[in-house]
């Protein structure tokens, strides 16, 4: 895996390193934000330098259901060519691939302190970035699809040993104009790793990872099924990639722009989002944003 790319400097650009851990019934899912999506204020200042928005999500979830949600913001962050540093947080990445990350986050809008530690060895190895559009103004890199994974929570109580997965994403103009939305899900078998990327034309990327190593696949298929949200996206009813499936997913997140679900069953165990990013463009939508977000002074 290659050491951080160099923070996005033009305005509406964005770049994010995402991971998650599944350990039986427990999920937690990390993002660091460079120019974050979810911020209603980058949104509005059109010359904004994608540092003065950086963020940390984080979201925990036992037995289908949230536990915990961050959602932090800060005016800068600090980078080197192997670590990202976001308030107290930080994502590192070891000369072996391996991945560190800290959280040290208060809880979104108005709790608490929670701390989270997650150490991904990957096992596989990972893909370079994939253009989700013709002119590469879009990419999603798959940096290490299949991983050894632990999840320290002082909340559980002791260390979880489980499965990961960790990408990246980064474009050159907002999400919601050249790019309309996606939907993304990740399944994890005790031998293999598949993961299944739709873009609204209708073209799928397919990843599957195990012994043999990593593969890409393009092809066109047709728009998944699936039953509407409350906020009206449509979200499958079974999650799958690769050929492996799991049913009766749980919807997590819900939001008018973006939902995730999350699915278990024997040794299967998926997360899966969908996201429309033309609707967070309504003032509407922005402002409830707000209310899912803190917004902190630089560490």
């Amino acid at each position: 895996m290659s050491a951080l790319a160099p923070l996005p400097e033009r305005a509406g650009a964005y770049r994010w390193y995402y991971a998650d851990v599944a350990c039986g019934d427990v999920s937690a899912v990390v993002i660091f934000l460079l120019g974050s999506l979810f911020s209603p204020r980058y949104a509005r200042r059109r010359r904004a330098r994608p540092v003065e928005h950086c963020a940390v999500n984080f979201a925990l979830y036992v037995g289908g259901r949230r536990r915990q949600w961050v959602l932090s913001e800060y005016p800068t962050a600090l980078q080197s060519a192997d670590a990202l540093s976001i308030g107290r947080s930080s994502f590192r990445v070891a000369r072996d691939g391996t991945v560190e990350i800290q959280v040290r986050e208060r809880l979104a809008p108005f709790g608490g302190e929670t701390r989270a530690e997650l150490l991904l060895r990957p096992t596989a190895p990972g893909l370079g970035a994939v253009p989700l559009l013709p002119d590469g103004s879009h990419t999603w890199e798959p940096r290490a699809p299949r991983c050894e994974a632990e999840l320290r929570l002082p909340l559980l109580g002791h260390v979880l040993a489980g499965h990961g997965y960790q990408d990246a994403n980064a474009g050159d103009s907002p999400l919601g104009t050249t790019l309309p939305g996606w939907s993304w899900t990740r399944v994890h078998a005790p031998d293999v790793t598949a993961i299944d990327f739709r873009l609204p034309a209708g073209e799928r990327l397919t990843v599957r990872t195990g012994e043999r190593g990593s593969a890409l696949v393009r092809d066109d298929a047709p728009p998944a099924g699936g039953t509407p949200t409350g906020w009206g996206l449509r979200v499958p009813t079974t999650l799958s990639a690769g050929g492996l499936e799991v049913s009766a997913p749980d919807l997590v997140e819900s939001s008018p722009f973006y939902a995730r679900q999350v699915a278990r069953s024997g040794d299967l165990h998926a997360i899966g989002e969908v996201a429309d990013f033309r609707r967070f463009r309504s003032p509407l939508v922005r402002w409830m944003a707000h209310f899912r977000t803190r917004v902190e002074r630089a560490a």
